[in-house]
């Protein structure tokens, strides 16, 4: 295992450009099943998760070749499903959550499919139910071996049906909305996510044949059809990775330029950055976001805490919820945290405690941050990431630091960056791998 060393205090500067956004990759990577003809992907982020799920497809016997450094293309037209027995499928599949998208395009085509027990980020709760639930009323069948700890699905025919979702997962409706283009009939979905990842897909199967009504809504409708084709796709930029680095221009007190990145396509995120006194500029096809030598947390209109809370799009997303949070350590004022939907995410803050951030955890949920204004740095420790994205917030936290600050576990951050260590240098960033 690597760890980063950094040396903080640094002013950054110049420009950076996202990679293409891991959560849609997940999804359409996995949508390249459903067809046996070729599907060419652009913007595809080199990033641990995302090779590891397309090892996976290549071992089942998708034929992957690597065009140009972020486009790939894969033909799923002769497959092993043999492979789904294999060890080598259940050790990549168990260390890779974004392996449970495969069920839906292979129930949809085949008929069946194997998903071990699926791992990811420890944060907390992460239950399947949506996925099974949704895929049974399509027909699907669940069985659990206990021995292999494997989850066997089947079905002889998938056919529409009309469902509620118990939540709006976003891998649970791209699995479940995969499997009914396929099925035979009309399906309807409810409660589905609307994130910009599951527009992203559906205009994908769109254009491969599908036939789906409410794109970008709660309310998905598709009319099964018996076959999909080839298509061209190209990723959107990674938002989680913009708000990541919008987070590290005002910690730094850093002006740094995002390329190519519209803050219309971002939702909440703008906003929630501004409610902290962070300031964004569109430029063109670029965000500035100029230094700042300090920036104040605004109040509610009663003159009352401010609260940031995660909600499924188009609320604010619980991938930021960690980087939003470092940001208000250096801030003028106080604000509450509340990351309502994984109870283990704010764990990481007995961490930035140690560093010198004032932060009172209230329970699993909520954090309290009583910003410092910069009156006093945070200082170097020696830390862990325990998930992608509370390592990234501890990055940028330790770029800020007055010190050497060592993140062990590097390759938790790998999982959902692309070379970050590179990318960051060229900022001037004093960071290197160990």
């Amino acid at each position: 295992m690597s760890s980063f060393r950094i040396e903080g205090g640094k002013t950054l500067h110049g420009s950076i450009r996202p990679q293409g956004a891991k959560n849609e990759a997940l999804q359409i990577v996995c949508a390249t099943l459903l067809t046996a003809e070729e599907v060419v992907l652009n913007n595809v982020p080199d990033i641990r998760d995302v090779n590891h799920l397309i090892d996976l497809l290549a071992g089942l016997g998708v034929k992957v070749n690597r065009l140009a450094e972020e486009s790939y293309s894969f033909r799923a037209d002769e497959l092993d499903l043999d492979y789904l027995y294999s060890e080598d499928f259940a050790k990549k599949a168990t260390s890779l959550r974004g392996s449970i998208m495969i069920l839906g395009p292979l129930l949809a085509r085949f008929g069946k499919g194997i998903i071990p027990q699926p791992g990811g980020d420890k944060i907390g709760r992460r239950r399947l139910d949506t996925h099974f639930n949704g895929l049974e009323k399509l027909g699907a069948r669940f069985t659990y071996d206990e021995i292999e700890r494997r989850f066997d699905v089947v079905a002889e025919q998938l056919t529409g049906a009309e469902m509620l979702l118990d939540e709006a997962s976003v891998t649970g409706t791209a699995n479940i909305l995969m499997a009914a283009v396929l099925a035979k009939g009309q399906t309807s979905i409810f409660n589905a996510a609307c994130e910009p990842y599951l527009v992203q897909l559906s205009k994908m199967l769109t254009r491969m044949g599908a036939k789906i009504e409410g794109i970008g809504s709660n309310l998905l409708k598709i009319e099964g059809v018996e076959s999909l084709g080839g298509t061209t796709h190209t990723m959107l930029a990674d938002m989680i990775e913009v708000g990541s680095f919008i987070g590290m221009a005002a910690m730094t007190r850093s002006e740094i330029t995002i390329e190519n990145v519209s803050l219309d396509d971002l939702g909440m995120i703008p906003q929630v950055f501004r409610k902290l006194g962070v300031n964004l500029e569109q430029k063109g096809a670029d965000i500035l976001v100029p230094a700042q030598k300090e920036y104040a947390i605004e109040t509610f209109i009663d003159g009352s805490i401010m609260t940031i809370a995660d909600a499924p799009w188009p609320g604010f997303t619980p991938d930021l919820i960690s980087i939003v949070l470092v940001v208000a350590i250096q801030a003028k004022g106080s604000v509450l945290i509340h990351q309502k939907m994984f109870e283990s995410r704010l764990f990481f803050v007995d961490k930035l405690i140690d560093m010198g951030a004032r932060i009172i955890l209230c329970d699993p949920h909520r954090a309290t941050v009583i910003g410092l204004n910069n009156s006093q740095p945070l200082r170097g420790i020696n830390m862990s990431s325990p998930d992608i994205r509370a390592g990234v917030a501890l990055l940028i936290a330790a770029l800020s630091a007055e010190g050497t600050s060592i993140i062990e576990n590097a390759e938790q951050i790998d999982r959902g960056y692309q070379r970050i260590t590179e990318r960051l240098q060229r900022l001037g960033a004093s960071i290197e791998r160990i």
